[in-house]
């Protein structure tokens, strides 16, 4: 499976972003998908994932906030609509796929965006 994410950029706090993901490769071997983040000098984190049936799961992080993710098979693209961003949301975005592959479990992740919030 190979993944490629697009929609980073630059915006202002409080300013909106929509990230994609888009899967090609073996996609029927792909259960969940997610986006993780990584912040200059801090571990990578789950931001948001969602379930080939749509059921989501967010980061306390976020869990509060207009994060959304969301998920169209038929395209095997995930997207994540990141509303009222904070600078502390600035690092770099990875779309990643959880797949089985001959009953073997394994994750495929994309190459990164950078999102920046900054005034």
């Amino acid at each position: 499976v190979q993944l490629q994410a697009s929609g980073g950029g630059s915006v202002q706090p409080g300013g909106s972003l929509r990230l994609s993901c888009a899967a090609s490769g073996s996609v029927f071997s792909i259960r969940d998908m997610g986006w993780y983040r990584q912040a200059p000098g801090k571990q990578r984190e789950l931001v948001a994932s969602i379930t080939s049936g749509g059921r989501t799961n967010y980061a306390d992080s976020v869990k509060d906030r207009t994060f959304t993710i969301s998920r169209d098979n038929a395209k095997n693209t995930v997207y994540l609509q990141m509303n009222s961003l904070e600078p502390e949301d600035t690092a770099v975005y990875y779309c990643n796929a959880f797949v089985v592959v001959r009953g073997v479990p394994d994750h495929a992740w994309g190459q990164g965006t950078q999102v920046t919030v900054s005034s």
